[in-house]
């Protein structure tokens, strides 16, 4: 889930903030706590605007917060997934390439890392990484990177691997959302209606529909028949998402 614009900026103020106090006349571990506070606080900084899509001034703040400390592995991994986002992924290898470097075992570093695999190729080498991260014992979201593992088995078709990976998520978190839609989307391709409907109908419920989620609701209604159940999915995709790519297949007929 990802943090809200106002909730990273309140975090990074106060760390930017907050003074490292020395101890025994220390000055070396003061120097050194307050350059990876002064990271910590530009890379949630970058974190905001990464998440506003600002990714020229996300990439700007990680380049403050690894002046102030090179070997910040949080920052590395942010920008992979800037670099990633940007298409830049010569660069985002290299990003998470450091933060493996830095921290191994980081969960959150080998999900990341997983999912750029995933989204670049190489999805069954993304498998390991998304089951490494879950095996941290630290690891808070361990659904997320089961959501990822069953996306990335989807495109490389083994749908009983995706299913077995999305249902493990949804026992973990039966609101995830990062795992109801594509889980949705595998069982509509499968055939698999209602299964896709119910999925689809709780991603709806729990967060604001998407132009993904509207489309996929209104084909799983006309692939089954209904018509007029498809309709007010339809209307909103039209009404909330006009310029939207899903919006165009429906006006093209594309339904499959």
């Amino acid at each position: 889930m990802r943090l809200a614009r106002g909730a990273w900026v309140a975090v990074a103020a106060a760390l930017l903030a907050a003074g490292c106090v020395s101890t025994g006349g220390d000055v070396l571990i003061g120097e050194r706590s307050d350059a990876r506070t002064r990271a910590k606080a530009h890379t949630d900084l970058a974190g905001g605007y990464y998440e506003l899509g600002n990714m020229g001034v996300a990439l700007e703040e990680l380049k403050v917060a690894l002046k102030s400390d090179s070997d910040y592995a949080p920052a590395y991994n942010l920008q992979g997934l800037v670099y990633l986002d940007l298409k830049e992924n010569a660069l985002a290898q290299r990003s998470f390439e450091r933060a493996l470097d830095l921290a191994p075992n980081d969960p959150n570093v080998l999900h990341n890392w997983g999912w750029f695999l995933c989204q670049t190729g190489r999805e069954k080498e993304s498998i390991p990484q998304f089951m490494k991260a879950i095996q941290q014992p630290l690891y808070r979201t361990p659904s997320k990177s089961y959501a990822a593992a069953g996306q990335c088995s989807a495109k490389m078709g083994k749908d009983a691997d995706a299913t077995a990976f999305f249902e493990r998520a949804l026992r973990l978190d039966p609101d995830n959302p990062v795992a109801l839609l594509p889980y949705a989307e595998q069982q509509y391709h499968l055939g698999n209606l209602q299964r896709a409907r119910t999925l689809v109908g709780r991603y709806n419920q729990l967060t604001t529909p998407t132009p993904a989620s509207l489309w996929l609701a209104a084909r799983i209604e006309r692939r089954a028949g209904n018509r007029a159940a498809a309709q007010p999915y339809e209307v909103q995709l039209r009404q909330r998402y006009p310029g939207s790519k899903e919006y165009q297949d429906f006006l093209q007929g594309k339904f499959q």
